[in-house]
């Protein structure tokens, strides 16, 4: 503990100097040491997170590097609000089974082998995510593929593994799926139609390439899933176990969320018909959405909010976000934007492929939220400088959520996903087993959405 924190002070002190010593007056080196130090304190003690926000933040507005009221408005209320209000929708549709079913609706498909379990387990991961988020969709999936693999008597690992990757590609797809993909469209003002026709079909294309990877991966371990299925295809208690008929709360769940989704959806033609500001609708929506649900189910309001909302995450978001505003307030951010400007030119191909490789590998050390976070005030400091923006913010989106499959703590998706395993089957991934195979489809992944973004001019409209 006491070496990890003079760790983390040596390091903090060190960013601290040497910006200062590439031009921050002593003030900016401060801020950027008290913003390094709740950033790496996430990474060294993961369980303190809250408490290095919490007294990052009080520190930078103790030394006046920003107002309260400023301080405030950088906290992206509209992002948090978007995710507590999901959160509540999503936990009423969890309670409802509806994702469990269409999971389990999946699996009961005919002739199933290890193979096809593999690919649509992958699959299913990818769309929930990008439906329901990837935390939610996470604690669904993982808890199913323990149940098929206790009942196949196969190891859970290589499987749910997989689908921790398909997981964080999904998520990337809509604006739904990551909290950083709703902080990218916020600032980058990108609409819900934007993610359809942009990262989407990216997405598609990245999660083929990861399922041709991890079906030769993981070969050994589908040849035996294989064998296993041959036995049970026929055995009506294996269908028992992924058979779950859907009843009227389901249904009803259903057509709140589909709802909800085509408002979603359609936010940006509605925006412009009621002649509301950019992005009103896609925040407002799930709000209105959320009160709808806790009208429709009073007697479990109070468990929504207090349960189904993860309000630590949430929190610590808050702070997070708010903490990067000053950075981009104090000047700081300007600065390295212009920097980065100066030593390789505004050329937007050659900033999108830095800004996707570097967020990316920085997602793989630290939370993609964080990595997200400390980017977005540079981002937004190149568009001064008259950067082309969207491939930029493309770029950042892919980097931080295919590069959180690096580590194993690349992502929230992994940390929650790898929790329940440990604490449901007291099974642990070590770092070298999760690298072996998180590096070979996050480098991959990345560099092939770096060819999409730098080569297509698409990205740039």
């Amino acid at each position: 503990m006491f070496r990890k924190f003079f760790w983390l002070i040596l390091l903090s002190l060190a960013i601290g100097v040497l910006g200062y010593y590439i031009g921050l007056s002593a003030h900016q080196a401060v801020i950027v040491a008290v913003f390094a130090t709740s950033i790496l304190g996430t990474l060294f003690f993961w369980d303190f997170r809250l408490s290095f926000v919490f007294i990052g933040s009080g520190v930078l507005l103790m030394m006046n590097a920003v107002h309260l009221e400023d301080f405030i408005r950088f906290a992206s209320l509209d992002v948090i609000l978007f995710l507590i209000s999901m959160m509540i929708i999503v936990g009423m549709m969890k309670e409802a089974g509806l994702f469990t079913w269409l999971v389990t609706l999946v699996l009961r498909i005919k002739n199933l082998n290890g193979m096809k379990l593999y690919v649509l387990t992958m699959l299913t991961s990818a769309f929930l995510s990008g439906l329901m988020g990837e935390v939610a969709s996470i604690i669904v999936v993982v808890t199913v593929i323990l149940d098929i693999c206790d009942f196949l008597e196969v190891d859970p690992i290589p499987l749910i593994i997989s689908s921790i990757i398909a997981t964080n590609i999904g998520s990337a797809a809509t604006v739904l799926g990551n909290p950083v993909g709703v902080l990218i469209a916020a600032r980058g003002k990108l609409s819900f139609e934007d993610f359809l026709t942009h990262a989407m079909p990216v997405s598609m294309l990245v999660l083929i390439l990861a399922i041709g990877i991890v079906l030769i991966y993981y070969r050994r371990n589908i040849a035996q899933m294989c064998d296993k299925l041959k036995d049970y295809q026929d055995d009506k208690s294996f269908l028992y176990l992924i058979s779950i008929p859907p009843d009227k709360r389901t249904k009803i769940s259903i057509g709140i969320f589909a709802v909800t989704i085509l408002l979603i959806s359609l936010h940006k033609r509605l925006e412009i018909l009621l002649g509301l500001t950019e992005n009103t609708l896609l925040f407002m929506i799930p709000i209105i959405s959320a009160g709808i649900v806790m009208a429709y189910r009073h007697d479990k309001a109070r468990y929504y909010i207090e349960h189904e909302v993860e309000w630590p995450s949430i929190l610590f978001f808050l702070f997070l976000f708010a903490q990067a505003g000053v950075i981009q307030s104090t000047g700081i951010a300007s600065f390295l934007a212009q920097k980065m400007v100066n030593s390789i030119g505004s050329y937007p191909q050659v900033l999108s492929g830095i800004v996707l490789m570097s967020s990316g590998f920085l997602s793989s050390g630290v939370d993609n939220v964080v990595a997200v976070a400390s980017y977005v005030p540079i981002v937004q400091s190149l568009g001064t400088l008259h950067v082309n923006m969207k491939a930029l913010w493309w770029a950042l989106l892919f980097g931080a959520c295919y590069g959180g499959n690096i580590t194993l703590i690349g992502s929230t998706a992994n940390i929650v996903a790898l929790g329940i395993l440990e604490k449901e089957r007291n099974l642990k991934v070590n770092f070298m087993q999760w690298l072996r195979i998180g590096f070979i489809v996050g480098v991959l992944t990345m560099f092939l959405a770096m060819l999409l973004v730098v080569f297509i001019p698409f990205f740039s409209s």
